[in-house]
Formats: C-alpha cells, structure tokens, sequence
C-alpha cells in the first residue's frame, strides 16, 4: 500500500482524505460495510455513478488496501468485493461522520420546513 502522492502527508487527517477523497468513496465503502458485494450489486446501491467511476474507485480502493478483489473460478467467472480489516477500520471511524451528517442533515429540513 504505497501513497499516490509525491509530498508527504501532513497529518492523520490528509492521509485519511487522500484515501477517502470524492463522492463515491465513502458511500462504496458503506456499501460493502455489510459484507461482500458483486459490482452489479454496488452498481444497483449507488445508482447515480457510472461503471466507469465504480470501477476506478474499487481500484483505487483496493490499491490502498481499503478493498480486496476476489475472483471466483466460477463459469462465468463471480468477482466480489469486500473491505479488508483497514476497510472495516476506517468504515468503524466514519461512523460519527455519518452521526453527525444525519443531524446536520435533520436540521436542514427543520429549518426549510418553516
């Protein structure tokens, strides 16, 4: 699992947004937070991205060690994703994120309902 970057990370918190960076990642990563899932799976879950941002996001996740690929020889072949233990770890450190994001998101709708 090596760094992307030429410079080196600042703090804890670069190095986590450097994983995590973009739309999609954290919502992949709760996607899997339940167990393994087929692309079409996830594709089905997150119905707004595109094949193409799905796909280079499982790699980019898997290249960090967040996700691995399994491949099943199967006929046609069954490929699954799953969050590797740093996965599960990081999907753990999220979880107040997502607290806080459902009463940010609560008080918006208190607000525009008056």
């Amino acid at each position: 699992m090596a760094s992307k970057r030429d410079a080196p990370y600042v703090c804890g918190i670069d190095a986590a947004v450097d994983v995590i960076g973009g739309k999609w990642k954290v919502l992949i990563i709760w996607a899997l937070s339940d167990g393994g899932k087929r692309f079409s799976q996830m594709r089905r879950m997150l119905d707004s991205v595109s094949e193409k941002v799905l796909g280079e996001h499982l790699r980019q996740l898997e290249a960090d060690g967040i996700v691995e690929r399994t491949v099943f020889a199967e006929v046609p072949p069954r490929v699954e994703y799953a969050l590797t233990a740093s996965g599960q770890e990081l999907n753990e450190a999220l979880e107040p994120l997502a607290t806080w994001g459902s009463k940010y998101r609560s008080a918006l709708t208190d607000t525009c309902d008056r």
